[in-house]
């Protein structure tokens, strides 16, 4: 597993094992998403109090993200910083569907879409939020965030 501490309760990184669990834990991590859909998330160990939210997407031009997708993620995400957790969001190299994760969960606690893509570029090197289909899915997810915000 090899991570990126985006912000203090943000991470997004490669697939972690069973035996990286303890780690994660210890840097307050409660939630993993796991954006890959060909590796299903290890399961915890019993003593483990870890939650795996599995979204499994293809990281392909021809196949989006879907925008649910991102949502579903993010109002999960939500429950657990607000009461102080970490999440770690994960696909098979840490460069485009994890990323797309976490710019998702960055733009719901107000960062714009640029922001966002900015602030994981300049944390992770191998992040690669700018690629064309994996920034329309950020920008679009951004656009129905704020619409669906400003409805509330």
């Amino acid at each position: 597993m090899e991570l990126s501490k985006i912000t203090n309760q943000l991470y997004i990184g490669t697939t972690p094992g069973q035996s990286d669990y303890p780690a994660l834990s210890a840097m307050g991590i409660c939630l993993i998403i796991n954006m890959r859909i060909e590796r299903p998330p290890y399961p915890p160990l019993s003593t483990q109090s870890l939650k795996l939210l599995w979204l499994p997407t293809i990281d392909s031009p021809l196949t989006p993200i879907p925008i649910s997708i991102l949502q579903r993620g993010v109002k999960t995400a939500m429950r657990f910083m607000e009461i102080g957790g970490g999440v770690y969001t994960h696909c098979a190299s840490g460069a485009h569907r994890g990323v797309a994760m976490g710019a998702a969960i960055l733009i719901s606690q107000g960062y714009s879409a640029e922001e966002a893509m900015n602030l994981i570029k300049e944390r992770r090197f191998s992040a690669d939020p700018y690629i064309w289909y994996i920034r329309g899915r950020i920008e679009r997810f951004a656009e129905l965030w704020d619409h669906r915000e400003g409805d509330g």
